[in-house]
């Protein structure tokens, strides 16, 4: 089984869940750090994978998203295209990788892409089972339980995740269980500045993507000029935002053809660079966490 790990969500979580006052040795905060190496052991241990990667954001705002919808994360922008993240969380980053790089755990980013786009392509090209760790909803569009691919949604904890499959999707939003990327393009979604269209509500874009079956088929049915299974003034308020509906689906869409490098991404049973492991782990206080991680690591 492929675990895929939406890094940033996790390393996120990790910062706004754990206290900064946990420090490295002089000073330095290291909750993420230290946060996320535990909900890594969690998982390899709740899971055991055969293969794992983290997945991490090389571009956050990529240049093709935003040509297509220029409000995409304009609320996150610090300055130019940098994104707000906390002064205490960024320098956390980079010892999250060098951290990884140690342990011998697969860990990329794509230029251009998001986390989101290299997860999208990793398990469009895995030949099995696929969990996707993430407290994002916007990747429940990769759930297929043919395959099957899983969302394992962190909404709730690490320790208490939400097993997201098509059944989950049809439940909660009243659509077909992979259609949540075209609902998500009418719907919108303000946290990423899509304004989806004005007037649809989550309601009736479920409706809609229900009678439709997928977005190109009521897009087709719109251009038609038929009123046939449309809600009163639906009809009005799509054809108002045709253009938005011709730009919107590749920003929603996550990327299925990243050029992830051709690497090995076998969950590790020892880390990489032990020396490299033991600098780090005495620098930044993290041998505890460490520890149970290399524990379960061997365990599997």
């Amino acid at each position: 089984m492929l675990l895929l790990l939406d890094t940033p969500s996790l390393y996120f979580r990790a910062f706004y869940g754990i206290p900064e006052s946990i420090t490295a040795p002089d000073g330095t905060p290291v909750n993420a750090v230290r946060g996320l190496i535990d909900m890594i052991a969690t998982l390899v241990r709740d899971h055991s994978p055969t293969e794992l990667v983290a997945c991490m954001d090389a571009d956050w705002r990529p240049a093709f998203r935003v040509a297509a919808i220029p409000t995409y994360k304009t609320h996150r922008v610090a300055s130019g295209n940098e994104e707000e993240v906390p002064d205490t969380l960024a320098p956390q980053v980079p010892v999250i990788e060098e951290v990884l790089a140690a342990l011998g755990i697969a860990s990329f980013g794509v230029p251009g892409y998001e986390a989101d786009d290299v997860i999208g392509t990793l398990a469009t090209q895995a030949t099995g089972a696929v969990d996707i760790v993430t407290g994002d909803r916007d990747l429940f569009q990769l759930v297929d339980d043919a395959k099957p691919c899983r969302a394992l949604y962190t909404v709730r904890g690490i320790r208490n995740l939400q097993l997201v499959d098509e059944a989950f999707v049809t439940a909660k939003y009243g659509i077909p269980g992979r259609a949540y990327a075209d609902f998500a393009t009418l719907r919108g979604d303000p946290s990423d500045g899509l304004p989806g269209v004005p007037g649809i509500g989550e309601k009736t874009a479920a409706a809609l993507i229900t009678r439709f079956g997928s977005l190109p088929a009521l897009l087709a049915a719109l251009d038609s000029g038929t009123a046939d299974g449309f809600p009163a003034g639906a009809r009005t308020k799509l054809a108002a935002a045709r253009d938005y509906l011709a730009v919107a689906p590749a920003v929603v869409k996550v990327a299925h053809d990243a050029p992830v490098p051709d690497i090995d991404l076998t969950c590790p049973a020892k880390p990489r660079d032990p020396e490299r492991l033991v600098a780090l782990a005495d620098r930044y206080g993290l041998d505890s966490p460490l520890n149970r991680l290399l524990a379960v690591l061997a365990d599997r």
